[in-house]
């Protein structure tokens, strides 16, 4: 069986002891970094399947140094691990491309099923299909997580990129909300539903340009993508 590779960047050297110790009993492979600056620098030299972020860090917070993964790999899975509470910043990660947010103090056990979900969702590059979709003006490239045309080069975060495909695979037809949760997340989960309203806005905002084309909530039910 092959050993998953974790970048962990914690500054309490504490806590990073014992999640890191766990996390190698559960046969994963971990590379801890004491800043954000040595966390991407480690990103940079050696090869990760999935990256654990704190965000309060010397040197380079956990925000600034996940838009700097995002740069370099688009797909990544990324767990962000913080004390910061607000809405506002768990909002602020997921823009920056985060999969999942959670709030110290966290269970480890539900930080093995998080790390375990996106590594089984990554590994299964569920994107191959249809590489090439027509949205309005727009191309999708789903292998490259890309809205282009002539003029206008759009990057989506991978988990944008799976929703908008989903959409598409399904039309004109009501997608019901825990269904959009499992197939992302593989849970329907009330934190991962919040995620799921930040990057249906983001697609909203990205398309609201083009005719014909809408992302229409069904209160209490889902979500339906005409186009």
């Amino acid at each position: 069986m092959k050993q998953f590779k974790i970048l962990y960047t914690e500054d309490d050297e504490t806590l990073a002891f014992l999640t890191k110790d766990n996390l190698e009993q559960n046969n994963y492979d971990v590379n801890h970094c004491r800043d954000g600056q040595m966390g991407l620098e480690s990103f940079k030299k050696e090869n990760f399947d999935i990256c654990i972020l704190d965000i309060m860090m010397p040197k380079m917070d956990g925000f600034e140094l996940a838009a700097q993964i995002r740069k370099c790999n688009s797909d990544i899975p990324i767990i962000f691990l913080s004390a910061k509470t607000l809405k506002e910043d768990r909002i602020k990660g997921l823009r920056l491309g985060a999969d999942d947010y959670l709030v110290k103090p966290f269970s480890i056990e539900e930080l093995l099923l998080k790390i375990e979900i996106f590594l089984k969702r990554s590994q299964k590059n569920i994107l191959i299909e249809k590489p090439v979709y027509e949205i309005g003006k727009y191309q999708f490239d789903t292998n490259n997580f890309v809205l282009f045309n002539e003029n206008e080069k759009i990057s989506l975060t991978q988990r944008e990129a799976e929703l908008l495909k989903l959409f598409l695979d399904n039309k004109n037809s009501v997608l019901k909300r825990e269904q959009i949760l499992t197939s992302l997340w593989g849970t329907d989960d009330y934190f991962m539903g919040r995620s799921l309203d930040v990057f249906i806005s983001r697609l909203r905002k990205i398309l609201s340009n083009e005719k014909g084309i809408s992302i229409e909530n069904l209160h209490g039910i889902g979500f339906r993508f005409t186009m």
